[in-house]
């Protein structure tokens, strides 16, 4: 039997789906679907909530600050991402976005904000970048969406650094030399990327990634990246070599 075409507008919900479910919408999800989209009843939507899949819906109520769905069938079964997370030291509002939405769409399954010695941002809204999370995932077609982690000092995290997880190091200081990832090592390993801040990472950092056990320091190229961009190519290279885009 085949499945039902997937509708273009997709939403993200945490609410068990199946068929014959009824899903209450929250005031935000009915203004974006009945005000912003101008979306009906009668009307189809695809839900997800990062467990059973996607699933077709009908609109059955629509208003602008309620709304009721009816589930349908499965449109997609549940696709985990790959075993990676994305650490990376916050930076300016708007690149911070664009580094949690480009690495859902890039497949993160974790995003990992890190405090290091010279992070520029000491806060960051994590209501706000997982909520970018959603919208990330809402439009790139995932069935999954990334926890987006409170940020935490970098010595902290490697103090209780699991050992099965790889770590692909990316080293600003090795721009333009031969330090690539290594594409047989750890295939079906769980990994992470690290990417620094627009500082850079400091000496006893640096000393100590590279001498971690599973660390692999890596150059992105011959030039030194911005942050955000650094995160996109190195998701990149790891979705290349190792991930699930071979």
């Amino acid at each position: 039997m085949e499945r039902p075409l997937a509708a273009k507008i997709r939403l993200y919900v945490d609410q068990p789906l199946g068929p014959g479910q009824s899903v209450a919408l929250t005031q935000p999800q009915a203004h974006y679907l009945f005000a912003v989209m101008r979306l009906s009843e009668g009307a189809t939507v695809t839900l997800f909530n990062g467990r059973e899949g996607a699933f077709a819906a009908t609109v059955t109520r629509a208003d602008k600050r309620k709304g009721t769905l009816a589930v349908g069938e499965q449109t997609a079964p549940l696709q985990p991402p790959p075993d990676l997370w994305l650490m990376f030291a916050p930076i300016k509002k708007a690149r911070t976005d664009f580094i949690v939405e480009k690495a859902v769409e890039m497949g993160a399954a974790r995003i990992v904000p890190v405090h290091t010695d010279f992070t520029n941002a000491e806060r960051i809204r994590h209501d706000r970048l997982q909520a970018h999370a959603i919208e990330a995932a809402e439009q790139c077609g995932a069935t999954m969406v990334p926890e987006v982690t409170q940020i935490a000092r970098l010595g902290a995290l490697l103090d209780d650094w699991p050992g099965d997880r790889r770590l692909m190091f990316c080293d600003e200081a090795l721009a333009g030399t031969a330090a690539p990832l290594p594409d047989t090592v750890g295939a079906a390993d769980p990994w992470a990327i690290l990417i620094g801040p627009e500082g850079g990472f400091s000496d006893s950092e640096r000393v100590r990634l590279s001498q971690m056990a599973g660390s692999h320091p890596v150059s992105l190229g011959p030039r030194i990246l911005r942050a955000d961009t650094a995160a996109v190519a190195a998701l990149t290279l790891w979705q290349l070599r190792i991930g699930d885009w071979r």
